[in-house]
């Protein structure tokens, strides 16, 4: 009877091993399950930075508004008659008031 019974044990304890450990087991799904939802939220993100880049080429190839504001604020281009102000904040502008020249 006891062979019986540990012999049963044994088989429930070897079936039991693939459904937890195997390779399609509950702990590989919950591993993959993780995985996926991060994958979900980097593509969330990268769909997001896509549709603003996508907005942006449109700009660019319609109108000159958007050419004109990037030529503006990346390169310090100005128009005749217009002046450039640079207002620096408190504690740069402190340290080149020191500055003696």
């Amino acid at each position: 009877m006891r062979i019986v019974i540990y012999s049963m044990l044994v088989l429930l304890i070897a079936i039991q091993y693939p459904l937890w450990l195997g390779k399609g087991g509950w702990l590989k799904v919950y591993e993959m399950e993780r995985q996926v939802e991060l994958q979900e939220a980097k593509n969330s993100l990268l769909a997001l930075r896509n549709a603003k880049l996508a907005g942006d080429v449109k700009d660019l190839k319609d109108g000159t508004r958007a050419i004109e504001e990037r030529a503006r604020v990346e390169h310090g281009l100005i128009k005749e008659g217009e002046f450039f102000v640079q207002i620096l904040p408190a504690d740069k502008s402190a340290d080149t008031k020191d500055t003696k020249y």
